[in-house]
């Protein structure tokens, strides 16, 4: 990307940056993020960093490093939805700082530059900025890891040796120790394909390690003073459960297999991510797919790359969780920087006349379809208001012009297409769509209802579980109580429960007595159906929300 295209590189960057943080401070419409933000909270009202609680039981699941960051984020901001979602939108930001570092060290700037791009307009990477989980850390912990191995196995350094273990470590305590497969794989790729294997075992990798399990040992202590201290517990339905042993080998390998405590229903698919990264992938997914196979066939025949490490990690990661039986869509997100480097050198090169057809082919598809399928939505949704669609219209519209206008080089300017089309989609999706389906939210409207001053003498139940966006949003303590023991368990009148129209229909067919004490227009999917996305067939996908008492 030469100095006279860097005006509107940073112009895609900037917009890109504005996209990603649009949707901060829109309400939950998604389980898990209430289930993550209301065990931060729990952190705070018991004032307890160590032990993660949900509905004031203990939760053995995930480990603690992005409840500790969500944690802080609302000691010093407040409790809310965007104090939230930023500290992820800030380890964001230090994902496509480490991808920009790392891929300057091997390539090009103009490579460094639009891997970066890539990585910020990313679909499911933009969708994960609005509907946090741990991947957002994850991906800046990984990249950013591989990032100081790769200086360190340069030139050793107490600081890069100390950054590799601390984010290393941090990246175990985000999601388990399967991370190390992309961390340390990309540094055993990288040796064996340059005949070092054995180096892996010299002294300066051994310090990595032991320094790495040492940064890991808060999360052991954790899991020790709540669960192991602890016998007498009840997790997963029996007692005597360890914490320890469930974050080394059953969060991991009792998943890999999908016979632990928390499992699916149906077990993998070894194809599942390969067509799951063609939309949360998208746009750059059919040019990531030739990248690999060009990349792949480099290495068959010898041909010397600038780096093994990207190759490495992000495949050894990816055939790992193909070859699980648990497995997520938004699993493949922590890979995306190592996707994105891999992919951005066959962004702009010459290839074969074969190659050029596909490659902008497969550019132009996502860059003509995207704005169509966002028109097409917003016809049909029909939001009261229309300011939002305008103006990203106008914006966008006037961006992709400069491109037209100012970029001679074909392949330098569908690339930029490309970028403006996905994110003025997001655009649209971060502050029109998704705001309109969590205006639907009956669980949020519920809470709000009985954090009213009126009721604030109330001990507040779910009947379920799943309902933690109510929990979040309450400013009580929230207990549960499970529906099939509402009919049977004594409670005092100032309990009231907060139940989906599925438990009240539970309720009401075992007739069990109970009084409606108010009614939320709700929609109970996580799964946006196009009947939803109709205004004039949406009634027919909403349910009911309600807070009952005895």
């Amino acid at each position: 990307m030469t100095e006279k295209y860097k005006p509107l590189y940073l112009l895609l960057f900037v917009v890109a940056l504005v996209v990603s943080f649009a949707g901060i401070n829109t309400p939950f419409f998604t389980d898990d993020q209430g289930l993550y933000a209301a065990i931060s909270k729990n952190m705070l009202y018991k004032h307890d960093m160590l032990q993660l609680f949900t509905y004031n039981h203990d939760w053995l699941d995930k480990p603690h490093f992005p409840f500790w960051a969500v944690a802080a984020s609302f000691k010093i901001f407040g409790i809310s939805v965007w104090a939230y979602r930023l500290p992820a939108l800030l380890f964001f930001l230090l994902s496509l700082l480490y991808t920009y570092l790392f891929t300057r060290r091997f390539y090009t700037k103009e490579i460094a530059l639009t891997a970066v791009l890539i990585l910020m307009t990313a679909q499911h990477l933009l969708l994960s900025n609005l509907d946090v989980r741990a991947e957002p850390y994850l991906m800046a912990l990984i990249i950013g890891s591989i990032y100081h191995i790769a200086r360190y196995n340069n030139k050793p350094a107490f600081k890069h040796l100390l950054l590799a273990a601390l984010l290393t470590a941090c990246a175990i305590m985000t999601k388990g120790i399967f991370v190390i497969v992309a961390i340390y794989g990309a540094l055993l790729g990288q040796y064996i394909f340059q005949r070092k294997f054995l180096k892996l075992f010299y002294g300066k990798w051994l310090l990595l390690y032991l320094l790495t399990f040492v940064f890991t040992l808060p999360e052991f202590y954790a899991l020790y003073i709540q669960f192991d201290l602890h016998p007498e517990k009840l997790v997963f339905g029996r007692h005597h459960v360890s914490g320890i042993r469930w974050f080394l080998w059953d969060s991991q390998f009792g998943r890999f297999v999908n016979n632990g405590p928390i499992k699916q229903k149906s077990s993998g698919n070894i194809f599942f991510f390969v067509h799951t990264l063609l939309w949360a992938f998208m746009p750059w997914c059919l040019l990531f797919y030739f990248a690999v196979s060009k990349t792949v066939q480099n290495v068959w025949k010898k041909v010397s790359l600038p780096e093994y490490y990207t190759l490495s990690g992000g495949l050894l990661l990816l055939l790992l969780f193909s070859f699980s039986g648990f497995q997520l869509p938004f699993y493949t997100n922590i890979l995306f920087p190592l996707f994105a480097i891999i992919t951005a050198p066959y962004c702009f090169k010459q290839l074969s006349r074969a190659g050029n057809i596909y490659r902008k082919a497969g550019l132009l598809i996502f860059a003509i379809a995207l704005p169509v399928i966002i028109i097409i939505i917003h016809l049909y949704l029909k939001p009261a208001n229309n300011v939002l669609f305008i103006i990203a219209c106008l914006v966008f519209g006037a961006t992709a012009m400069l491109i037209i206008l100012n970029i001679k080089a074909d392949t330098v300017r569908v690339f930029m297409l490309t970028c403006c089309a996905v994110l003025f989609a997001n655009f649209y999706m971060n502050t029109v769509f998704f705001p309109a389906i969590a205006s639907y939210n009956g669980q949020v409207k519920a809470a709000a209802y009985i954090n009213q001053p009126a009721f604030s003498n109330l001990h507040v139940y779910s009947l379920r579980p799943s309902n933690n966006v109510f929990q979040f949003y309450s400013n009580k303590p929230v207990d549960l109580l499970l529906l099939e023991d509402f009919g049977k368990t004594p409670m005092p009148p100032t309990a009231v429960f907060f139940a989906s129209q599925a438990s009240v229909d539970y309720l009401t067919q075992n007739r069990v007595r109970f009084k409606v004490i108010a009614t939320f227009t709700d929609y109970p999917h996580e799964n946006i159906l196009p009947m939803f996305i109709n205004k004039d067939s949406r009634s027919k996908v909403l349910s009911k929300a309600y807070l009952i008492s005895k």
